[in-house]
């Protein structure tokens, strides 16, 4: 049995509280775990003066992977940064993958499996910005390279392949934006040419998001830059349950971070009210990335039951707290 070393990263807000719930989840799996805890976010700011201590970044490459929870943000706060953009970026977390899939839910649109591959260090996030004429003009740079296009299109051709999906949408707005969206446009056509068996389709942006409300059973795999991959993610997972059940994986060649994609959800902290199934699907995107496939799917077939039977939090219309989804979950284990 291969040992893993997994680190986890609670964070803020609910992100203690869904953090540990999945550490109990992975308890109850056939698996040899090592756990570690690090600090991220506004908390670690403000005990460490940084939202992102060196020795976080440090823990997350020694480990196998990291589970992250959820950080709050402060606007406008001297010294302050995002931290989950800049461990992105520090550890070149290039791919980020949304799965979209439904679930046994009425708020679930039937039929949908997709998932989105957003540039994950670069594009409108790159963090180049100035302030001019005295604080009356902001710039930020957009920065798509042929490196960061030529590396996540693959990352999304090669995922269509593995998983037996026909077809990726390469989606731009090369239509006026026309150097940098031009250039991901081009590369999307080199790689393409190398899989004869995935059919690129190519969609603009504000088509696409016409089309994920139309009928977004049509897509296998979109993939697309950083700020258009953010938001055409966030739109897709509410097709399938939202936020409460929408989780990523941050992947890089050295590196994964896994998340659910809420929020920190100050408010809910300490309510038990938090959903831990964005969580769970997040930790099962871990497992699948350390080879752990049965168990993944164990997981995966464990919240989907619980969904089903209403075994959920008050958001999908269940009545339980917190650490009772995760009592159900691991007695489906």
């Amino acid at each position: 049995m291969t040992k893993h070393r997994i680190c986890l990263l609670p964070g803020d807000g609910i992100g203690p509280e869904v953090i540990e719930c999945a550490e109990q989840v992975l308890s109850a799996l056939p698996l040899d775990l090592e756990f570690t805890r690090a600090e991220i976010g506004f908390g670690a700011y403000e005990r460490l003066g940084t939202p992102l201590p060196d020795s976080t970044l440090e823990q997350i490459r020694l480990s196998s992977a990291a589970l992250f929870g959820a950080v709050t943000t402060p606007p406008n706060l001297p010294g302050y940064f995002s931290p989950v953009v800049r461990m992105r970026q520090s550890l070149d977390l290039y791919a980020n993958f949304r799965p979209c899939q439904s679930i046994p839910h009425s708020t679930s649109r039937p039929n949908i499996d997709m998932v989105i591959v957003r540039e994950n260090t670069e594009g409108l996030y790159s963090g180049i910005e100035r302030m001019e004429d005295d604080g009356n003009r902001a710039i930020t740079e957009r920065v798509i390279t042929r490196k960061g296009s030529e590396r996540i299109i693959r990352k999304a051709f090669d995922l269509a392949r593995q998983t037996n999906r026909k077809s990726v949408h390469v989606v731009h707005k090369a239509n006026v934006l026309r150097q940098t969206c031009g250039l991901f446009r081009s590369v999307a056509f080199e790689v393409a040419k190398e899989y004869p068996d995935i059919t690129m389709n190519e969609m603009l942006v504000d088509t696409c998001a016409m089309e994920l409300v139309r009928a977004p059973e049509q897509f296998e795999v979109i993939v697309t830059t950083n700020l258009f991959g953010d938001i055409l993610s966030d739109e897709a997972c509410m097709f399938v349950g939202g936020l409460g059940v929408a989780s990523s994986g941050n992947i890089g060649t050295e590196a994964a971070v896994f998340e659910p994609v809420h929020g920190s959800a100050p408010p809910l902290a300490g309510t038990g009210k938090a959903n831990p199934i964005a969580t769970f699907l997040a930790t099962a995107m871990m497992l699948d990335y350390l080879n752990e496939k049965e168990s993944a799917e164990r997981l995966r077939k464990a919240v989907r039951e619980c969904i089903a039977n209403k075994e959920s939090t008050p958001d999908l219309d269940g009545a339980l707290t917190t650490n009772q989804v995760t009592e159900k979950v691991i007695r489906k284990l």
